[in-house]
């Protein structure tokens, strides 16, 4: 607590008083460009891989950067959602997922999640990642680490179908006024990828332009 409360003093005495007129300009509203879903993993600052500042960003976390199709459970992800399309007007939703995900971890080893049946309730709205590793790749790929960094990249594109069951997103992509976007994140490099559908697989989103990212086929490759 006390790194936590010199860091408060730090923000009020010299961040906050060097960037005032943002902070009187944000109290007015927000004005956000894009809804960024993403891990709760205290390894990932989305702010800071994106270089953003407070306003730009309206971010939804939880383990393993979930999202449950529309009415399958009652928690804040559906009205999170809801509210950035259609009350805030986001343009862009971004799934990103990331490196040694300890969700994703646990959708491969469920025999580790005895002692915390939340989180394995949770995870099962992953159930789809989970199948197509079965079905697709457990047979063939034998480095764990590899199948990890498979089943993190399925994840976000599995999360990303899930995503397009909301209504409010839904009706938003028809109307060609939101782009929905498949990243990863490598911690242990600061590199971000980003899916492109007429490769089938992630790329280092610097080599790339931005795209729509619609439905895709199986993954082909592995680039984390």
């Amino acid at each position: 607590m006390l790194k936590l409360i010199n860091g408060l003093h730090h923000f009020q005495s010299e961040i906050f008083a060097s960037q005032k007129e943002l902070f009187e300009r944000l109290a007015g509203g927000q004005n956000p460009d894009a809804l960024f879903i993403t891990c709760s993993d205290s390894r990932i600052n989305p702010n800071l891989i994106t270089q953003t500042d407070p306003g730009d960003l309206f971010i939804l976390r939880n383990a393993g950067n979930i999202i449950p199709p529309y009415g399958a459970a009652n928690g804040g992800e559906g009205a999170t959602i809801e509210f950035a399309v259609t009350g805030l007007g986001v343009k862009d939703i971004i799934v990103c997922g990331h490196s040694f995900c300890g969700a994703m971890k646990g959708i491969l080893h469920p025999e580790n999640l005895v002692d915390m049946p939340a989180v394995a309730a949770w995870l099962s709205h992953a159930e789809a990642t989970r199948m197509t590793i079965k079905e697709n790749y457990a047979k063939h790929v034998h480095s764990e680490d590899e199948l990890l960094n498979i089943t993190i990249q399925e994840n976000v594109l599995v999360q990303l179908e899930n995503l397009r069951t909301h209504p409010a997103v839904s009706a938003r992509i028809a109307g060609g006024t939101l782009n929905l976007h498949a990243w990863t994140y490598k911690i242990e490099t600061g590199e971000v990828f980003s899916y492109q559908p007429a490769e089938g697989q992630f790329l280092p989103l610097t080599d790339v332009p931005p795209r729509v990212e619609p439905r895709r086929p199986r993954l082909t490759d592995v680039a984390i």
